[in-house]
């Protein structure tokens, strides 16, 4: 699972990340699912407030979705991430949807919101080091 502050590093063009960021989505293609439906909305809202033209973001998720998928959110991952005690709503969810769906990681910039994930949690270069830089 990607997180949305990797995808939002791609999309948004952000310096000091693209690069990692970039290398995880392109090794996307067939093995890494994009997170929730939750999460596309907010990657939607975080990059029409930065780009200001709607025709451009839908078209951004036009094409990051011919690289990832979306997993579903459940009525029963809500209930997860309500019961998971976790402070952060949204990385509860994902964290419910990743368990959910069994998927074997959850790549992040922001491992720390993640540590109470029974998921492996890795940044985008940890991620780069051991899968894609062969």
């Amino acid at each position: 699972m990607v997180d949305t502050n990797v995808v939002l590093d791609v999309l948004l063009n952000r310096t000091a990340h693209v690069n990692e960021s970039a290398a995880v989505l392109k090794a996307a293609s067939d093995d890494i699912q994009e997170f929730s439906a939750s999460a596309i909305t907010d990657i939607y809202y975080i990059a029409q407030k930065e780009l200001k033209k709607p025709s451009l973001t839908k078209q951004l998720l036009r094409n990051l979705l011919q690289i990832v998928h979306v997993s579903s959110v459940s009525e029963v991952d809500i209930w997860a991430a309500l019961d998971s005690g976790w402070e952060d709503f949204e990385d509860a969810v994902q964290n419910s949807v990743a368990e959910h769906h069994r998927f074997d990681c959850i790549i992040t910039r922001n491992t720390s919101d993640y540590s109470n994930s029974a998921l492996s949690v890795m940044t985008p270069q940890e991620f780069v080091n051991k899968f894609v830089s062969k």
